[in-house]
């Protein structure tokens, strides 16, 4: 018998009767969204974990802190150099090292004043910033160019009033982009205590809006090569602020920066690199260790939720067994008659697989069309309630809703092995005596 035969005996089986298909069908509409829409919650929250920790900064990278003491006990070994940052451009998987040398400076355009951090960074660092206009410093300027975060004007104050965004909650008149501002950096005793103001050119703004944090928000940011060169013009050989000195109290006549960023090719490999950076007596964080504390959380809970989802579709497996047992009972005659006329046990066994299989298809379907509706309830809905943020908690990839049609197939198919090789088994003479 051809499968296409196959195919219309079990359609016309099906409507035959349509409400037990129709309930059984139901079921596995059901249990087909409860899966999805537990599983895709579960995806939404260890998604949104993952966004999370990325917006605190890369997952791929690491921040090396230094390990010297201060004062008399003071450890250059720990110190982290130029000589430190090629050791560790050295150690498998890392695609690029970025040292960060930062001073505190203070900023005065017109009334309003502030104070922030400069720091100087590589230009592979750089260019990971997300620029809202502008472009990125020229490494070829003779003067250092600036980029200034989206979130540094907050902090500027009336220096009259004393009063800023804090107090009034109102954005300062200033304008870091278009209009020129005053540096000065920190005096340490030179110039009889006087500061001397600078002007450097801002290149560009980091993307986003005045209340919108990333790890870029606060501060300005220029090539540490630029940096280093105009630290060097203010203080000579005086000692820097910030930088450490030896037991005499002298500079280094070396930069000592304040931490570097280790960037590795993967995730998988941050941990790995990580622990060989703690092993050569430096101090290492990454977002990727406490990201895989989190992750172990919500695997647990996405297990959780896909449990209670089975259940529901265990349930609908049952009652697809059932209807297809009660649909050999109703038909035994039929089968009788069927391997008479010499139908070969196979085709018997199939014609029951493709009826369950198809009930296992459009409950799938649907399943799949109502997932997508109560998915679309939480997001608008419960969302913000429930994880008292923004973004989508529940998410259904593509390849979620093309399992979830296949997974409702496959267990129609095998809710409905047993009843079909009970239909194979049954003795012919037996089948058509049977009323």
């Amino acid at each position: 018998m051809r499968f296409s035969d196959l195919l219309t005996m079990s359609v016309n089986n099906l409507k035959r009767r349509k409400l037990r298909t129709v309930l059984t069908v139901l079921g596995v509409t059901i249990g087909t969204a409860s899966i999805v829409v537990m599983v895709s919650l579960g995806i939404g929250l260890k998604e949104m974990t993952i966004e999370q920790y990325t917006s605190y900064g890369s997952l791929t990278r690491i921040e090396v802190n230094s390990s010297y003491g201060w004062g008399a006990n003071v450890d250059e070994s720990g110190f982290l150099t130029d000589e430190t940052v090629k050791t560790l451009e050295h150690i498998p998987h890392v695609s690029h090292v970025s040292p960060v040398l930062s001073t505190y400076v203070n900023m005065r355009q017109g009334a309003y004043t502030s104070g922030t951090r400069l720091q100087g960074v590589s230009r592979e660092m750089l260019k990971e910033i997300e620029l809202a206009e502008g472009a990125l410093p020229d490494p070829n300027s003779q003067t250092m160019q600036m980029v200034v975060g989206n979130m540094v004007a907050r902090d500027f104050y009336n220096s009259k009033t004393g009063k800023g965004y804090w107090d009034t909650g109102e954005m300062p008149d200033v304008d870091l982009y278009n209009r020129s501002f005053f540096i000065t950096f920190q005096n340490n005793g030179m110039d009889n205590g006087k500061q001397k103001k600078y002007m450097f050119p801002v290149s560009s703004m980091v993307k986003g809006n005045p209340d919108e944090y990333n790890e870029y928000s606060y501060g300005l940011f220029t090539d540490i090569e630029q940096l280093k060169t105009q630290l060097k013009r203010i203080y000579r050989k005086n000692a820097i602020p910030g930088q450490p000195t030896n037991k005499k109290g002298k500079p280094y006549n070396y930069f000592i920066y304040d931490m570097v960023y280790v960037n590795v090719d993967e995730m998988d490999n941050v941990l790995e690199v990580q622990n060989a950076i703690t092993e050569m007596g430096f101090q290492a964080y990454s977002s990727m260790q406490w990201l895989e504390q989190a992750q172990e959380q919500t695997d647990m809970i996405q297990a959780v939720l896909g449990g209670i989802g089975a259940v529901s579709m265990f349930v609908a497996a049952i009652s697809i067994a059932n209807t297809m047992m009660m649909s050999i009972y109703e038909r035994t005659k039929e089968i009788g008659v069927l391997k008479v006329l010499g139908c070969s046990l196979g085709s018997i066994r199939n014609m029951f697989l493709i009826e369950a299989g198809f009930i296992g298809f459009i409950g799938g379907v649907v399943g799949l069309g109502m997932s997508y509706g109560v998915s679309y309830l939480v997001n608008n809905f419960l969302g913000a309630a429930l994880i008292g943020g923004s973004g989508d908690i529940s998410r259904i990839p593509p390849w979620l809703s093309g399992m979830a049609v296949v997974f409702a197939i496959f267990i129609g198919m095998l809710a409905g092995l047993f009843p079909a090789i009970r239909a194979m088994k049954l003795s012919p003479l037996a089948a058509i005596r049977n009323e």
